[in-house]
């Protein structure tokens, strides 16, 4: 697999990506993790506007499932800075009113990382991840965070600053929780949920005020992970980037008795970070970055044989990527954070 590179902007610092769609259009969106921008484009990379200019510390961009086409709202954290500038962090909406994007909070949520949305039974929820809970030192770990739950309004705009969403916590005691991947199952959303203490699945409520599911079913500290069938042979695999924001690339099959480790890379990739998974040419693929040494692009898959990696970027040190699909090409939208540059790709097999 080879992929042919486009940079379509500069952004110091660009972090988040995301799809957004509305007023008919799909738009690719990217924000920044500094006090900086957040750009909008259409899908073939040319600019068509700010949604907002600050105040930034975006780490999950995300659309309001139950918005209209014509009334859109985007969900998205804001002043999350780092690890050790994340104690004002929260959850905030825009909405476009009169032709300009307006903020509104919908939660504070100090150390807030990442969030996603998925449904069941027709029910929208919310799952919020902070990444520990409170700290007296640079790099200070003691407080470890939580995974939070709220059932998602049918309209959002009830709540601001003065009206906040209310979340109850799930699981507790996590340290360095910074994975965060949403899956699909039975025809409704689960996440997968990665931190030092190992990788949860939480499954949303049966029945709507019913009650969450969180299990640990690997316990090896992972700072990410996709679940997907890689191999082809019908049950899905664990790919782990392991430990909190490390070097390793690991892949675990479930044997009937927990995961068991099938495949590590052996080349080591100094802080791992961006990874998304798709269905490219056919399989299940995995695509990962890291942001020192190399700064790596990476399409990881199973050949029928054995896992490959093939490099489609070097020297761009992506934070986060992700794929979409425009007309029959398949393309990844990363925010190579290390370079500042927004960057398309169009992958050939």
């Amino acid at each position: 697999m080879r992929a042919e590179k486009k940079v379509i902007d500069q952004l110091n610092k660009c972090y988040a990506v995301a799809e957004f769609d509305f007023d008919g259009k799909r738009h690719i969106i990217t924000a920044a993790e500094k006090t900086d921008p957040c750009y909008m484009y259409d899908l073939e990379g040319n600019k068509e506007g700010t949604l907002w200019e600050g105040p930034g510390g975006v780490m999950t961009l995300c659309q309001y499932p139950l918005s209209e086409d014509d009334d859109p709202v985007l969900l998205a954290t804001q002043k999350f800075y780092s690890p050790n500038d994340s104690a004002d962090a929260k959850i905030v909406y825009y909405t476009r009113e009169n032709g300009e994007w307006k903020c509104h909070v919908l939660c504070d949520l100090p150390f807030v990382h990442r969030f996603g949305v998925a449904q069941r039974r027709g029910v929208w929820y919310l799952i919020a991840c902070t990444l520990k809970s409170a700290h007296a030192f640079r790099d200070d770990w003691t407080c470890p965070g939580r995974i939070w739950v709220a059932e998602l309004p049918e309209n959002i705009r009830e709540y601001g600053e003065d009206n906040q969403l209310k979340l109850q916590p799930l699981v507790s005691g996590l340290y360095k929780n910074h994975g965060f991947c949403r899956c699909e199952e039975n025809g409704y959303g689960f996440f997968m949920v990665g931190t030092e203490n190992g990788v949860y699945r939480v499954d949303l409520p049966e029945e709507k005020g019913g009650e969450w599911k969180a299990e640990c079913v690997l316990e090896v500290p992972t700072s990410d992970m996709l679940y997907q069938d890689y191999d082809g042979d019908g049950n899905r695999e664990l790919l782990i980037l392991s430990p909190f924001h490390g070097d390793t690339l690991s892949v675990y099959k479930d044997s009937g008795e927990g995961f068991k480790e099938v495949f590590t890379c052996g080349k080591k990739m100094p802080f791992l970070h961006a990874i998304w998974g798709a269905e490219l040419f056919g399989r299940q693929v995995a695509l990962i970055g890291n942001r020192q040494e190399d700064r790596e692009l990476l399409a990881v898959y199973h050949d029928g044989t054995d896992y490959v990696i093939d490099v489609l970027d070097a020297g761009a040190g992506p934070a986060n990527c992700m794929h979409f699909r425009n007309g029959n090409r398949d393309m990844i939208l990363a925010a190579n954070r290390e370079t500042d540059e927004v960057a398309l790709y169009t992958l050939y097999e």
